[in-house]
């Protein structure tokens, strides 16, 4: 009894084995024989799979073929993903999951898979939204926009540094392109009727963070940085102009200059009552930094000449505040907000004049009578 016990499993396993071969034959046969219907449905699949992974990648499918025409998530979840160099699908697809756009990681990479798509997903920048299909994904992903550039102007630039930054930033274009459309009078800008004829938007192009695509044109940059100067020169600044007696374009001029005089911003609102008082006054503006934008680009390669030397005072330029009053014909640079706040909003105060501290803490010594101003000089 024991001796036929032994050998009794024998017939089940041979039969198991014979079935499984039978099924997986029968599945086989099934596939190919309904390939083009399968084609149909799911898309013809990646050359390099070999029959197994064809059979099961497709098999999965099928059975999910009404998931993959269903939006991925929730229509209203939209995003830019960056990819960089080097991820797989399969970061790609984990990382599309942790942020909500995809419910069925597991799926849209067995269709990357299948198709073949999943090497087709390179570096650059995708726009997904969650009303997307898994199929549309797919697709969207072998579209790969080019990262943009991002390109950050600061406080106090005048508009050859600022395209000399966009050339170094390796957007296509020159830096005298860009100064060349600069040299425009743009239509539908609230300082638009101020601008002398012919005109420059020195002044305007608003100091800032920018994203540019590297396609994008010098005209198409020139735009993006006079939009964001009407967003940020809000009707509350405008008034505060107005309320000093100022046009935008003389507020700009001032704020330029003020730009370039002061390094700490609370700072800004006394030196502002300065300007003002000697304008009140009938005082020259007695300010370097107009001096120093008519001087231009020097020898050692920079636009801002110090210390300037008293034959540099004598300059014959109408933007020499020490020879001609009031504001000179435009701004120097392109201010800040806290500049422009700073014209807007002045400090009341009466005080005439101010230096730069010894200690090199960029602050300022006021003083209320040229006296007071020569007891600040450093010693």
């Amino acid at each position: 009894m024991s001796k036929r016990n032994k050998h009794r499993p024998i017939v089940p396993l041979v039969l198991l084995g014979g079935i499984a071969c039978c099924i997986v034959l029968w599945l086989a046969a099934g596939f190919y024989i309904g390939v083009p219907k399968a084609i149909s449905r799911i898309g013809t699949p990646a050359e390099d799979l070999d029959p197994l992974q064809r059979l099961f990648l497709a098999g999965v499918l099928l059975v999910n073929q009404d998931a993959l025409d269903q939006s991925s998530s929730d229509p209203n979840v939209a995003l830019e993903i960056q990819v960089i160099e080097g991820e797989t699908a399969i970061d790609v697809v984990g990382r599309l999951q942790m942020l909500g756009l995809v419910r069925n990681g597991d799926l849209l990479l067995k269709y990357l898979r299948y198709r073949g798509m999943d090497r087709g997903i390179k570096a650059g920048t995708y726009h997904l939204h969650g009303g997307m299909t898994i199929r549309e994904i797919a697709a969207q992903l072998q579209k790969s926009e080019p990262e943009e550039i991002r390109v950050t102007m600061p406080e106090g630039w005048r508009i050859e540094q600022i395209a000399d930054s966009l050339a170094a930033a390796m957007i296509q274009i020159e830096a005298e392109e860009f100064i060349a459309v600069t040299r425009i009078n743009p239509t539908g800008y609230s300082f638009t009727d101020e601008m002398p004829q012919p005109g420059s938007v020195e002044g305007f192009l608003f100091p800032d963070t920018y994203l540019f695509h590297p396609d994008a044109t010098a005209i198409e940059m020139l735009y993006a940085m006079l939009d964001n100067f009407e967003v940020q020169v809000d009707a509350e600044l405008q008034e505060g102009f107005s309320n000093q007696g100022l046009t935008i374009y003389q507020a700009v001029t001032l704020a330029s200059i003020i730009e370039r005089e002061a390094i700490v911003d609370e700072e800004r609102p006394l030196i502002s009552s300065v300007f003002f008082n000697r304008l009140a006054k009938g005082i020259n503006l007695d300010a370097d930094p107009t001096i120093q934008y008519a001087l231009g680009l020097q020898p050692d390669g920079s636009w801002w000449k110090a210390p300037l030397t008293f034959e540099d005072l004598e300059l014959d330029s109408p933007y020499n505040t020490y020879k001609y009053p009031g504001l000179p014909p435009g701004p120097i640079a392109n201010p800040g907000l806290e500049s422009m706040r700073a014209v807007a909003f002045p400090a009341k105060t009466s005080f005439l004049y101010f230096r730069a501290m010894c200690d090199g803490s960029g602050r300022h010594s006021f003083a209320e009578t040229f006296e007071e101003h020569l007891q600040n000089a450093c010693p």
